[in-house]
C-alpha cells in the first residue's frame, strides 16, 4: 500500500466514522426530542404548581392571622374570666360579711 492509497483508506475510514456519529447524534435527538405539547403541558403544570404554591402560601398567612386573632381572644377572654371570680370571691366574702352581721344583729336583738 502506497502513500496515497493509505491517505484515501484513512480518509474514507474518517469519513464512515464521521456518518456514524452523526447518525447516532441524530437518533438520540430524535427520540429524546420534547414535542411541542409537551412543552405546553409542561409550562401549564409549572403555571398550576406556581398557583398552587401562592395559594398555599395565602392559607398559611391567614391562619398565622386568624391563630393569633384567637389567641388574642383566649388572652383576653381568660383575662375577664380572671377578673370575674376575683369579683365573685369578693361578693361572696362580702356577702358572708353580711350575714355574720345580720346574725350577730338578729342575736343582740333577741
Amino acid at each position: 500500500m502506497n502513500r496515497t492509497e493509505f491517505i484515501i483508506a484513512t480518509a474514507i475510514v474518517l469519513f464512515v466514522a464521521f456518518c456514524l456519529g452523526w447518525f447516532a447524534n441524530w437518533l438520540v435527538h430524535r427520540f429524546i426530542r420534547v414535542s411541542g405539547s409537551d412543552v405546553g403541558e409542561l409550562e401549564k403544570m409549572a403555571q398550576e404548581l406556581h398557583e398552587a404554591e401562592e395559594t398555599r402560601d395565602q392559607a398559611i398567612t391567614y391562619l398565622q392571622q386568624r391563630e393569633a386573632e384567637l389567641t388574642n381572644q383566649i388572652s383576653q377572654t381568660e383575662a375577664e374570666l380572671s377578673a370575674t371570680m376575683d369579683g365573685l370571691r369578693e361578693a361572696r366574702r362580702e356577702a358572708e360579711d353580711l350575714r355574720g352581721q345580720l346574725e350577730r344583729q338578729s342575736n343582740s336583738s333577741a
